[in-house]
């Protein structure tokens, strides 16, 4: 009865991943009962066709994942962005008060000086003088004064406009920062929910089964790595890497054993674009922190033109990137539970491959 019970369990599970994951789309197929009679001496509870399709539905869940990570990623970045943006118009905005103080003093001690002098500044009063020399002195004196008060003036007039100014775009960076903000807790909330399906979906699973999802895993990616080197894809590759390039790929294998954490750019962990993007960073070559950006921005080059340090993006979606390394491989941060590690470069769907320093 135990086994029934926990056979309807992983059963309805299936089928509620399947509605998570299926936007518009058909469901997959839930993973079949396992026989009631099984036991520790009896065959495997699921066949491996049974465990392909829990393999297939995991493999949907990281990948939807990954794409929700690189939305919070690009968020991050502007959050950055803004966030800078909003102190520099802070420190202009208080800069321009202080400019404004100031000029209002000048204009004061202008306006003061005329009431002391009876209304008319100095250079006025030696313009009435009757001596000639003076006169002159005077009307130099009066045109300086009166240049100096509309200069004053435009000063502060430009200041006061330059503030307003600040305060609006202050105002609108604001805004958008919390449009931002409002993105990422959206995006962190998706990928919380798709990697604990995920999880959830794979700890159902008895240790020997898991052991086998692991085996089935690396047989679909080795049947997908010998068709694509049996394509002849790589077989006229043999660009050698640049001197950033070599410098990317020394930092990024230097990463490997490490464990992928979405949303990490090291030390200590890595998601996929956060170890590419800061292996070129160590080549003093800065990149796009995700990796559809990475696909969107950087200059993209044919797959037979691939040289170490270059980067090949997967899946339709440019959600997921890895560093070619050389001789068909790439090193890459696979997705959570996994650690960064070498793979072959076609072991996945590639869409498309770019250079950091074309």
């Amino acid at each position: 009865m135990n086994r029934r019970h926990c056979a309807t369990a992983a059963i309805t599970l299936v089928c509620a991943l399947a509605l998570l994951t299926s936007t518009g789309q058909a469901t997959a197929a839930p993973v079949p009962e396992p026989s009631p009679s099984a036991s520790a001496g009896s065959p495997p509870r699921y066949s491996n066709a049974d465990l392909e399709e829990v393999r297939e539905q995991i493999d949907t869940l990281y990948r939807k994942a990954g794409a929700a990570t690189d939305a919070y990623n690009l968020a991050e970045e502007q959050t950055k962005k803004q966030s800078g943006e909003i102190v520099k118009l802070a420190k202009a905005i208080v800069d321009g008060q202080a400019r404004i103080a100031a000029l209002k003093d000048r204009a004061g001690a202008q306006a003061r000086e005329q009431y002391r002098n009876g209304g008319l500044p100095p250079g006025a009063q030696l313009a009435l003088s009757n001596d000639p020399k003076l006169f002159l002195d005077g009307l130099n004196k009066v045109r300086q004064s009166q240049q100096a008060s509309k200069s004053l003036l435009a000063d502060l007039t430009q200041t006061q406009q330059d503030l307003e100014t600040y305060t609006q775009d202050a105002s609108t960076n604001w805004e958008k920062l919390e449009t931002i903000r409002v993105k990422q807790a959206k995006a962190k909330k998706k990928i919380n929910a798709q990697i604990k399906a995920a999880e959830k979906l794979e700890s159902r699973l008895e240790k020997k089964e898991r052991d086998r999802l692991r085996q089935l895993e690396r047989d679909a990616a080795d049947k997908a790595q010998t068709a694509w080197l049996s394509s002849g894809a790589v077989k006229d590759v043999s660009g050698e890497a640049s001197e950033g390039g070599a410098a990317a790929v020394a930092f990024a294998t230097a990463q490997i054993g490490k464990p992928y954490v979405w949303g990490a750019e090291g030390p200590g962990s890595y998601d996929c674009s956060g170890l590419t993007s800061q292996a070129w960073l160590a080549a003093k070559r800065p990149i796009p922190r995700t990796s559809q950006e990475q696909w969107r921005l950087l200059p993209r080059i044919d797959i037979q033109d691939m040289r170490p340090g270059d980067l090949i993006i997967y899946h339709a979606d440019a959600s997921h990137v890895g560093m070619y390394v050389g001789d068909g491989a790439i090193v890459h941060s696979p997705r959570p539970g996994r650690n960064v590690t070498l793979a072959g470069a076609g072991s996945m769907k590639i869409l498309g491959v770019v250079r950091p320093d074309k």
